[in-house]
Parts: C-alpha cells; sequence; structure tokens
C-alpha cells in the first residue's frame, strides 16, 4: 500500500498530536519507573503504538510539497536515535556514525528550506503559521487549452535556436535520460548553439541529485548552472526544453498567493521565447497543485516517456 501525497486535514490535529506526545511521555515514565513486569510491559507496548501513531499522524499531516523535507528530517532523526544508542550501550563507532548521520541530515534540510522558503517548522506542524493556506480561489483553477507538439517539431525549435536552457528535474532521473541528454547537448553545441542547464536546488528529490546524474553522463560542468545564476537569462532564451519538472517551474508560486507553494523560489521559464515540457502526461507535479505554465501560448507540450523521447530527439538532431 502506498500513502496518498495530499496531507490529511483536520482542525485538531496539532492537538492530537500534543496529546500523543503526552501519552508517549507518560508511557515512558511509567516503564523508567521500574514499576511490575506485566506493567512495565503493557507502558511498553502502549509506547511503540503511540509513538507508531504519532509519526503516522504528524507526517501524513504535511503536504506532498514538503515531503521532500520530511525525508532529509527524519534521516537526521534515524541518525541521533543511532547516536543516542552509542551512548547507551557505550559504543564510540554507533556514536560517531549517528552524529555524521544526524547532522548530515539536519544540513541538508536546512539548504532545502532555504531553497523551498520554508521554515522547519512550519513544515513539521504540517503548515502551521505558513503564509500560504492553499484555499480554493479563482486562481487555483486554470482555464486553457494546453499546445501539443511531436519529435520533429522539436527538433525544428532545438535546431533553429541560438539559445537553449535545460532544465531537468524528477522525471529525467527516474527515466534515466541523462545520457540521450548529453548527446544532445553535444550535437547542438557542436551546431553552434548555446546550451545551458538550469538545476533547481531540489530538483529531484534532494539537492545535489540532477548535478552528479548530468555529470555521470559526461556533460560540462560550465554549463550547469543553479537557479539563482541562471534565472535572468530566460527573457534572452529562445527556447527552454523542461524535462520532467514540473513544481520548479510552476508560475503559480509567484503569481498565486494562495498556492501551497506561494513564495517558493521557482526557475521562471515562462520568460521565455518557447517553453517545451517533456513529461509522461498533464498530471500534477508532486506538490499536487495544477501547473499555470502548460497551458500559456509559448509553452508546447511534448508528452511521452522521457528516456524514450530524447533518444528520438537525438537521433533527428545533426
Amino acid at each position: 500500500a502506498s500513502l496518498q501525497t495530499l496531507h490529511l486535514a483536520s482542525l485538531a490535529h496539532s492537538q492530537i498530536n500534543m496529546a500523543m506526545g503526552a501519552g508517549t511521555l507518560a508511557t515512558g515514565a511509567v516503564f523508567v519507573s521500574q514499576p511490575s513486569e506485566g506493567l512495565a510491559t503493557a507502558a511498553l507496548m502502549t509506547n511503540a503504538g503511540l509513538t507508531s501513531a504519532l509519526g503516522y499522524h504528524m507526517t501524513s499531516s504535511i503536504g506532498g510539497a514538503d515531503m521532500p523535507v520530511v525525508i532529509t528530517v527524519l534521516n537526521s532523526y534515524s541518525g541521533w536515535a543511532l547516536c543516542a544508542e552509542g551512548f547507551m550501550l557505550d559504543n564510540p563507532l554507533l556514536t560517531v556514525v549517528g552524529a555524521l548521520i544526524g547532522s548530515s541530515g539536519a544540513i541538508l534540510t536546512h539548504i532545502m528550506c532555504e531553497a523551498m522558503n520554508r521554515e522547519i517548522s512550519s513544515v513539521i506542524l504540517g503548515g502551521m503559521g505558513t503564509k500560504s493556506t492553499g484555499g480554493e480561489t479563482d486562481m487555483s483553477i486554470y482555464e486553457g487549452v494546453h499546445t501539443e507538439i511531436n519529435v520533429d517539431q522539436c527538433v525544428d525549435a532545438l535546431n533553429e535556436a541560438d539559445s537553449v536552457i535545460i532544465v531537468p528535474g524528477y522525471g529525467l532521473a527516474v527515466a534515466k535520460a541523462q545520457y540521450a541528454i548529453a548527446d544532445i547537448v553535444a550535437k547542438l553545441t557542436k551546431q553552434g548553439t548555446k546550451v545551458r542547464f538550469g538545476i533547481h536546488p531540489v530538483a529531484g528529490r534532494m539537492p545535489g541529485q540532477l548535478n552528479v546524474l548530468l555529470a555521470e553522463a559526461g556533460v560540462p560542468y560550465d554549463v550547469v548552472e543553479e537557479m539563482e545564476e541562471i534565472n535572468e537569462d530566460f527573457n534572452d532564451t529562445d527556447v527552454v526544453l523542461v524535462i520532467g519538472a514540473n513544481d520548479t517551474v510552476n508560475s503559480a508560486a509567484i503569481d498565486d498567493p494562495n498556492s501551497i507553494i506561494a513564495g517558493m523560489p521557482v526557475l521562471e521559464v515562462w520568460n521565455a521565447k518557447n517553453v517545451i515540457i517533456m513529461k509522461r502526461s498533464m498530471a500534477q507535479g508532486y506538490a499536487g497543485v495544477e501547473n499555470p505554465v502548460f497551458f500559456k501560448e509559448n509553452t508546447d507540450m511534448l508528452l511521452g516517456d522521457a528516456k524514450q523521447t530524447c533518444d528520438a530527439l537525438s537521433a533527428k538532431i545533426e
């Protein structure tokens, strides 16, 4: 079974979490007070049940847009738990390894929160205290018809462009299309086209994932730029090729103050002359919100598997 990416909506979720937290502390206190064997067993089992329920309820109350941050937080928690176990067992190795895992997870969490313009307390508390309510407004409903193109039309656009920016996302990582993209970059560069990559800090599932994949495929480091470096250049770009990215190029983060991703820094691809978005379908991204960029006049959708499509593009670009 799999969990839904939509958060668990409950008006009293904070009160429920506090109640279960208090119950966990109480049963823990009973257990360490050295009661009878039967009472200690009951306290331990109750504590285990409450902590499991608390972990599930707290995590389920967090929306899909914040889930990558939650993953790094839980990773950090596991490290600190291992560190505590090392202290209890007087095992320096467990203590050191746990501290390394815990601190690296905490640093990664901080980086992702900065990139998403979120506070860690707001994420863990399930959106409590955030500026965005994510409520339904007229701005959250996007009307219009998207435009679809085929591989040949995409090839023509790339061949005619003087400057191209490629924005990869998690879809590229899943499809393992980095090698096909590297071939496309090499061919376009040979033609004299200026090709660069725009990488969002949380593209993929963690910072640096796309950078590693591109480096693995042999893409030169000097054409891979971070969001802050490249955002101002979209206005002067002929074609932006978005591959498997959605929330990181969603204009609702800027235009819709009621969006659940409002305030999140994004790659402003819609400012380019032509935007070509490669996706499997018109489905929503990880955050579960619509992307109005799909329906803009300068956007074309190239639907299909990223690797198969990139292989087809590479084969037709000379």
